[in-house]
């Protein structure tokens, strides 16, 4: 009984697997900048688990929101290794990501600023235009800029999603606003548990 549960499992892990590669979801790489002025690639945290999020430094409300949630999580999977200490089962850690989807505003200075207000790990990333849709378009991102108030300030409509992306660059999961920090953070520890590498 034990081995066809297990099978059973394993055939469903290898199901989602294979429909988020028929999904084609973030594959490509990226060439971004950090907000620090470092260039960066997708590529460069290969190895690394990987909490995504689109969004903007200008963006009233859910924004702050999900980049709040989204360092929660962190800290809840930090929480969690620091009370294993040495212990077996100790999860590996997880570097959030913040891509802006209004390059024009977020420069690296602005999203510096930004990021500092949220995990101390949390990186800001931003780009050219065309550079930063296309980071957009690997992820199938909505990003549409609004018209501008009569100071030219504008909001951009967008999706709300975080990506977890896994050693291999690969996406394994998304959550939406619905998802709480807790469920989230059960879910990605569930997926390091459980991981194992997509065969290329």
């Amino acid at each position: 009984w034990l081995y066809l549960k297990e099978e059973k499992e394993r055939r469903q892990r290898a199901r989602r697997q294979e429909e988020l590669r028929a999904l084609a979801l973030g594959q490509g790489d990226f060439q971004l900048v950090d907000h620090t002025g470092r260039a960066r690639r997708k590529s460069d945290f290969l190895g690394h688990w990987v909490l995504l999020y689109f969004g903007f430094t200008h963006c009233p409300d859910v924004c702050p929101e999900e980049l709040e949630k989204l360092g929660r999580v962190v800290e809840l999977l930090e929480q969690e290794n620091s009370q294993k200490g040495a212990h077996k089962g100790v999860l590996p850690p997880i570097q959030p990501l913040f891509i802006t989807v209004d390059p024009e505003r977020d420069s690296v200075d602005a999203l510096a600023r930004y990021v500092r207000d949220f995990h101390p790990r949390l990186l800001g990333l931003t780009g050219s235009a065309e550079a930063v849709r296309a980071a957009g378009r690997a992820y199938r991102v909505y990003a549409q800029a609004g018209p501008p108030d009569a100071s030219g300030e504008y909001l951009v409509d967008h999706s709300i999603i975080l990506y977890l992306l896994g050693p291999d660059g690969l996406l394994l999961d998304y959550y939406g606003r619905s998802k709480s920090e807790e469920q989230i953070a059960r879910s990605v520890r569930r997926h390091m548990d459980t991981y194992q590498p997509l065969p290329m």
